[in-house]
């Protein structure tokens, strides 16, 4: 079952003889439940294609579909409705609330949209990722893995159809990566959503199901992990 499709996707920032074509027509499909690498040189397009595909930011032309819905046409208010309840964000950066605790750190993104928070799944969530004995810890009492465990069950806190991760093992040494990742693979196995990552790790890229590639604006390859 395909869960998200863009087709002619392209996104140009500024105008006449400063207009930068950072995204060309783009068509892709991806179903649900599929973990996809995205890879590619720096500055390569990767980032606006997931900041196009979450919400973040409106395209120049062409067609977002996410479960059949063209979120292109979404209002202002429905797109940020779109990005807190279909959506997970994961990033480098873990932008915890330092003033908050594990758990109200996960829980926030739920607050903040006035939704009754699932106690069962936010404590399943907590065990699934090793954080339940953490749970009153500030992220300043965490180490890196920790912390982007933490980040990562934020994201999943919301049960969003999609998880977009840019660069989430980044700072992260290589044991800890393994470790992030197979967290992060079990949990979206779990709970049956699809996972779309930025990644310039090769070892990652071959987790994948698939990996796509994105060079000078334009979806140069989309290769099963098989291939590389």
């Amino acid at each position: 079952m395909v869960i998200l499709e863009t087709i002619n996707l392209g996104k140009i920032y500024g105008k006449k003889e400063t207009a930068v074509n950072a995204l060309k027509d783009v068509n892709l499909k991806i179903n649900k439940g599929e973990f996809v690498a995205v890879v590619g040189p720096s500055g390569s397009g990767k980032s606006t294609f997931l900041h196009l595909i979450g919400g973040l930011e409106r395209p120049s032309n062409g067609t977002i579909k996410v479960d059949g819905k063209d979120i292109c046409c979404l209002s202002d208010k429905e797109l940020a409705k779109y990005r807190r309840q279909e959506v997970g964000f994961v990033f480098q950066q873990y932008n915890l609330i330092p003033v908050l605790n594990v758990k109200e750190n996960i829980e926030l993104p739920l607050k903040l949209d006035n939704k009754k928070v699932d106690e069962d799944y936010i404590n399943d969530l907590m065990d699934l990722l090793g954080l339940s004995e953490r749970k009153n810890h500030l992220p300043n009492q965490l180490s890196g893995g920790q912390q982007q465990r933490v980040a990562i069950a934020r994201a999943l806190s919301a049960k969003p159809s999609i998880i977009l991760a840019d660069e989430p093992t980044g700072n992260l040494d290589t044991k800890t990566t393994e470790e992030v990742m197979e967290l992060l693979k079990m949990s979206i196995k779990k709970y049956n959503q699809t996972l779309i990552m930025i990644t310039h790790n090769v070892n990652i890229a071959k987790k994948a199901d698939r990996a796509i590639s994105i060079v000078d604006g334009k979806l140069s390859t989309s290769e099963n992990k098989n291939s590389l």
